[in-house]
């Protein structure tokens, strides 16, 4: 006896797929510290990003429906259900270690266990629909594609954690000489101008 199609309304897969995506993109900063990266050459523009992981995620949200309304027992929905949800799971902490934490070499060590879930979603439901495969096969590839240049971004930006750039007192001294002294005096001992003017004067002149 085959149970009721229960299937999901397509206005919440695609707003729990917007909130994924939304999750991830919040994450995801590639302002002034991503752009002082050595990237490799190869890298798509970051222009192409957008699109990629909207036709991803697109994919995905078809497969759940599909396989969600092609359960014929609640063990099979609950697969479903468990596999897209580790899923996103790993998807989003991907982006919170590399982009959010700026930790690449922790995103390098989750990438492997994002992709096998990946794997594990064409696997697991591959048998319930016949587009799985063909629709989830991208996002396995692209996955595969984001952990190689984990990897090199990795190895070519070593050591991490990245130190923190150091402020020397040329960068905080607008001028050099005596007023260059007393500027220094002034602004990071905090003696006062006329102060600082005075002594300036009895160690340069």
């Amino acid at each position: 006896m085959s149970l009721p199609r229960l299937r999901p309304p397509i206005l919440t897969v695609a707003l729990l797929t917007v909130l994924v995506a939304g999750a991830g993109g919040l994450a995801t900063d590639v302002g002034p510290w991503y752009q002082a990266l050595r990237l490799p050459q190869w890298k798509p523009p970051d222009m192409a990003f957008g699109p990629i992981w909207t036709t991803i995620f697109t994919a995905a949200a078809v497969v759940a429906v599909r396989c969600w309304d092609a359960a014929t027992r609640p063990g099979l929905r609950q697969r479903v259900v468990w596999l897209f949800s580790v899923n996103a799971l790993l998807n989003v902490t991907w982006s919170v270690l590399f982009f959010a934490l700026k930790r690449p070499d922790w995103a390098i060590w989750e990438v492997v266990p994002l992709w096998l879930s990946v794997l594990a979603l064409i696997i697991g439901l591959r048998r319930m629909d016949r587009w799985v495969l063909p629709l989830l096969l991208p996002y396995l590839a692209w996955v595969a594609v984001a952990a190689v240049m984990n990897g090199q971004i990795v190895e070519e930006n070593a050591p991490w954690p990245r130190p923190a750039p150091i402020r020397s007192v040329n960068a905080r001294c607008p001028v050099s000489g005596r007023a260059g002294f007393t500027h220094v005096l002034h602004k990071v001992f905090g003696v006062t101008k006329a102060g600082a003017g005075h002594t300036a004067m009895l160690f340069i002149g």
